[in-house]
């Protein structure tokens, strides 16, 4: 058998190119060991970017909770209760609305939001595949003379919904009395701009601020004459804003916040000859 011819040394020029890869992969390396903490750096703020994300997206995801309804003859049909709407059918709400309980009302701030809400797991009494949208309008109270797991309902720290029954039999049958739910934050749809309703006596001013959409919910509202600056407003109560001024005779322009950290500024909204007792409309959230 003939024997086999050796390989041919390689060429020096090949030699050289082989060296400079080994160079270059030496160097690499060294350049890797370098930009590690920058990597490192870089990945924690991702996942810390990642982690907000997860926390903005927490408010549409579905959580637990329980539903009452309560009859059509109660006053709080027609009464918005603890956010002070007033007439929810003139607020444009209807009966698509909810008191929540306390561990959800946050003394008025959640007032204006809308939350999808669906009944699960009593297979007897819920309508399957149907949910409804509503505006949080009340507070439901709590009963501290029974514990929260054996009738106080809307004690902390169980989140409740109560319902017109209107509301209640487009998700399930009456007869289920008290029935676990599912519930999320979605977005609110709204006709027309925010209603601005100003009330007040003197230089006491309060204003009423209803029909918004996107969040719904209120965190901040400022004031502004065509004479002054911007002055910010205190919550009294539900989503009635109220400030100690004189603005009598300056038309008024609006700058509110919601809860998601979107301004809307609505400029002179009120004419100079604004009075009490009457609504005036602004522009409106995008939803």
């Amino acid at each position: 058998m003939p024997t086999p011819s050796p390989l041919p040394f390689p060429p020096r020029s090949r030699l050289l190119s082989l060296r400079q890869l080994f160079s270059l992969l030496f160097h690499s390396h060294r350049l890797a060991l370098l930009l590690l903490p920058l990597t490192l750096l870089s990945r924690l703020a991702a996942a810390h970017q990642s982690s907000s994300s997860y926390g903005a997206a927490a408010l549409t995801e579905w959580r637990s909770a329980h539903a009452s309804y309560y009859a059509v003859f109660d006053p709080r049909d027609t009464v918005g209760g603890a956010c002070g709407y007033g007439d929810l059918g003139k607020r444009g709400y209807g009966m698509a609305t909810a008191g929540l309980s306390e561990a959800l009302f946050e003394k008025g701030a959640a007032c204006g939001g809308c939350y999808e809400v669906r009944c699960v797991e009593e297979l007897r009494y819920c309508l399957p595949g149907t949910s409804i949208v509503l505006t949080a309008t009340n507070f439901c109270a709590p009963n501290y003379g029974l514990p929260a797991d054996a009738g106080g309902i809307c004690n902390t720290p169980n989140h409740h919904f109560l319902m017109p029954i209107q509301a209640f039999e487009k998700i399930a049958i009456w007869k289920a009395g008290v029935m676990p739910i599912q519930y999320r934050r979605v977005k609110c749809i709204r006709e027309d701009g925010v209603r601005f309703t100003i009330d007040g006596k003197g230089f006491f001013y309060t204003v009423l601020i209803s029909n918004v959409a996107g969040a719904g919910d209120i965190t901040a509202v400022k004031i502004k004459g065509s004479a002054t600056g911007w002055l910010p407003m205190g919550r009294n109560w539900g989503q009635n804003w109220h400030i100690s001024a004189d603005l009598k005779g300056q038309a008024l322009s609006f700058e509110v916040t919601a809860s998601d950290g979107v301004t809307l500024t609505s400029y002179n909204v009120a004419p100079r000859d604004w009075a009490f007792g009457k609504t005036y409309v602004g522009k409106q959230f995008p939803f």
